[in-house]
């Protein structure tokens, strides 16, 4: 990079970091939640919300698909953008092929980004993960459902409903899911425009240090955690400032768990850190309950079993939810602390993709969430240590080999970031 280049780029990223979107706790008080437990509850409240739009409506996701959950929602942009509301949506160049609905789109002046559209693009190998929506700054979603169908999975129908969760928002924490959005439709057109063309829109609010905001952040933190007051934060990460904001909210809620960690999550294979937050809550006394999904990417079937041992010697209870397809990515701390978003508990949500995340605090839908979680590990198959330890030494193999070789292609992806 020339000298210039650097320069414009040192005063993008301090743009950025002058913002609110790099707080990577900034908890605000004052907001409503409602808990969206499937795909069916998820669309029925967007369309709903979409069809009341006056003004704006930005929509992200991974998968949006050509089936009757796409239709419906694609449908409901078409209305918005005839009555005069700009629609803005972004898809992932990977998750989303080209539909026929996007031609539609671009004729009834839908504005529609494509995050990344090869596999190793100009942002590298990563993906954006994230399932967010904002509707006129009032309204906003975040969780980890896709645009598509509840019972489909690759062509084959589900047994049940995906288990899945989104958040229905409404309140200060808004704002930031909508800057956040805003960030992420500028970051796709770095590259075919000059940086220059950014720095405009992304002047600084304030001159304070970062490290004045930070402690201003953390002591506002502390005193609604302290109040015992109601609270939400948006968490999201990337590759460019907030690389493991996600892992370390996890980080923080475990080690400050004192009676109980329930944690759901289909692919399951974090780093050092975060099995050892588990190992030692649960060794302190800690009730620890793990719900893992099966039956999706065959080769984390395997590999994630490796990582069963330390986990059952430290007293964590484990189980794999096989009812249907798991696809939530949840988690709940002393019923004081939860999480529902995007980000899977491995090295490309960790360390690669986009992803974003809703911490709540003291909220009354963290109870719904943790029975939710509750009622899976019941439906779920208990990992029993002696049978573990008895596996047949084929299979032990089998298991090593496939934790090596991800762990292996992890760290040449995350250029040795992964652990």
């Amino acid at each position: 990079m020339s000298v210039g280049g650097a320069r414009r780029f040192a005063r993008l990223r301090q743009s950025l970091l002058g913002r609110r979107y790099w707080q990577r706790y900034r908890f605000t008080s004052g907001n409503e939640v409602k808990l969206l437990r499937s795909g069916d509850e998820f669309f029925s409240a967007l369309v709903e919300r979409v069809d009341a739009a006056e003004r704006d409506v930005v929509l992200e996701t991974y998968i949006f698909c050509y089936d009757a959950a796409g239709q419906m929602v694609g449908a409901a942009l078409l209305r918005a953008a005839a009555r005069g509301v700009r629609v803005r949506v972004i898809t992932d160049g990977i998750g989303t092929a080209h539909l026929p609905m996007f031609d539609e789109w671009a004729s009834a002046g839908i504005e529609h980004r494509i995050y990344n559209p090869h596999i190793f693009g100009r942002l590298g190998f990563s993906r954006t993960h994230r399932k967010l929506a904002v509707i006129d700054d009032q309204f906003a979603y975040c969780g980890g459902i896709n645009i598509v169908d509840d019972y489909d999975n690759d062509g084959e129908t589900l047994p049940y409903r995906r288990w899945d969760f989104a958040l229905e928002l409404h309140g200060p924490v808004v704002n930031d899911i909508r800057q956040a959005f805003d960030v992420q439709w500028r970051r796709i057109r770095v590259g075919h425009r000059p940086l220059e063309s950014l720095e405009p829109d992304l002047t600084p609010k304030t001159t304070a240090s970062l490290g004045s905001l930070r402690r201003r952040r953390r002591r506002r933190n502390e005193e609604l955690w302290a109040g015992g007051e109601p609270c939400v934060a948006f968490v999201a990460r990337d590759n460019l400032i907030n690389r493991r904001a996600i892992e370390k909210a996890y980080l923080t809620a475990i080690g400050q768990a004192r009676h109980e960690v329930l944690l759901a999550n289909p692919y399951f294979m974090p780093g050092r850190k975060l099995r050892r937050a588990l190992v030692y809550a649960a060794r302190r006394g800690v009730v620890v309950k793990l719900i893992i999904g099966r039956k999706e990417f065959k080769a984390l079937d395997y590999a994630v079993p490796f990582l069963y041992r330390a986990l059952l010697r430290a007293g964590v209870q484990i189980a794999e939810y096989e009812k249907t397809l798991l696809h939530g990515k949840v988690a709940v701390v002393d019923s004081k602390w939860a999480t529902v978003g995007s980000s899977n508990l491995d090295a490309l949500s960790l360390m690669l993709n986009n992803e974003a995340n809703v911490v709540l605090v003291n909220d009354p839908s963290i109870d719904a969430l943790r029975e939710a979680i509750l009622t899976a590990f019941k439906d779920a198959r208990r990992i029993d240590e002696a049978h573990y330890d008895a596996r047949p030494a084929g299979e032990r193999l089998l298991n090593w080999l496939a934790y090596t070789t991800y762990r292996a292609v992890m760290k040449l992806l995350t250029v040795g970031g992964y652990d």
